[in-house]
């Protein structure tokens, strides 16, 4: 380290080589300014990305909006008398649980303080399930739904789904920020 101590095992931060220029300043990490660290930042997406994701909103509201020609799709799931109710709500069950799992498992992973521990004690465990839950209410929604769109049920539910996944890492419960250390005492 160039301006420390001769053993280099003390740093001397009110030394000249401070204030004079940069030839004699430490060169550690302490000594330099904190970048903010954002893992969330948005990266530039390409014009393509941008428009599957266009596409894929457009398509879940033209089908919510349109439903079966004749009324939309959240009255439908009110009020039709074809639906099979029973696989209905358990697959809304489903979704459900994967949504209170999804949610728990964040903010557990938030609350672990090293970034390497995050996914491995919460989030990896929970997959199997998630997966599982995910697989068994689709295709309950599909029993239920079949009587109304027949073999276009599986493109609408998947479409649907499509949808969820491009909305849903927009939707932010909280900001949730690590803690800037600007102020160090060390």
């Amino acid at each position: 380290m160039s301006g420390g101590s001769p053993g280099g095992y003390m740093r001397q931060r009110h030394s000249q080589g401070y204030a004079s220029g940069s030839d004699d300043l430490e060169d550690d990490a302490c000594s330099r300014p904190q970048q903010p660290f954002s893992p969330s930042s948005p990266r530039m997406r390409s014009w393509v990305e941008n428009m599957e994701n266009v596409l894929w909103i457009a398509s879940a509201i033209f089908i919510v909006y349109f439903g079966d020609r004749h009324s939309n799709m959240v009255y439908l799931l009110w009020h039709d008398g074809r639906i099979r109710r029973l696989p209905l709500y358990i697959g809304m069950i489903g979704v459900f649980l994967n949504l209170v799992i999804f949610l728990y498992t964040s903010m557990f992973a938030w609350s672990v303080r090293r970034f390497d521990e995050k996914w491995e004690l919460s989030s990896i465990a929970a997959l199997p399930l998630v997966t599982l839950l995910g697989i068994v209410s689709f295709f309950l929604f599909s029993f239920a739904l079949w009587p109304i769109w027949s073999f276009l049920t599986i493109p609408l539910l998947f479409t649907l789904f499509m949808a969820c996944m491009v909305i849903f890492p927009h939707i932010m419960i909280a900001t949730f920020k690590q803690p800037n250390d600007t102020f160090r005492i060390d």
